[in-house]
């Protein structure tokens, strides 16, 4: 039996004292366990048309292009600033501690475009939430936002209603 959170390591005190990090690299070094990730995130959009899979930086960027190739859907980057080369549109967001920003290429997602929005973990949801309107601000219909775990007691699932929240592993 598949149980995500054997291929999380809690990493003490980073990126700063106080906080227990994430870490999915042992997920990405099995690759049985990366594959049955996916499958269960794809289990997860019922059949849901995907026309765009937006990874954000950067360990978004691991599961969304794997889902893109299985949806046979296009992977867009949702970077930070001054990292895609071509026009972009930007997006500030709040953090706990101060503010940034969020970009996305201005040709990367057409009116209409069913839109699959992955990062790994959902914290605060400030990230997820300007993913989310950079989507919006280009018309595309966000579908669904998953993600490998959910941080809920930090409730950011709150800063993404109305969208379908999917979460593999949700720490309490």
């Amino acid at each position: 039996m598949f149980n995500l959170q054997d291929y999380i390591r809690d990493v003490p005190d980073f990126p700063k004292p106080g906080v227990v990090y994430k870490d999915i690299t042992p997920l990405l070094q099995d690759p049985e366990a990366a594959k049955k990730a996916t499958e269960i995130l794809l289990e997860k959009l019922n059949g849901l048309k995907i026309d765009k899979v937006v990874g954000i930086e950067s360990r978004g960027f691991f599961f969304a292009t794997l889902l893109a190739e299985r949806l046979h859907a296009g992977f867009v980057p949702i970077r930070k600033p001054g990292k895609l080369p071509y026009e972009t549109y930007r997006e500030n967001y709040s953090l706990e501690y101060g503010e940034d920003v969020l970009e996305i290429h201005k040709d990367a997602i057409k009116q209409g475009e069913k839109v699959l929005i992955h990062d790994d973990v959902l914290a605060t949801g400030g990230t997820a939430a300007a993913a989310c309107r950079l989507v919006e601000k280009m018309g595309g219909e966000i579908v669904q936002c998953n993600f490998l775990m959910e941080l809920a007691f930090l409730h950011g699932k709150d800063k993404l209603k109305p969208y379908q929240v999917v979460s593999l592993l949700t720490v309490e």
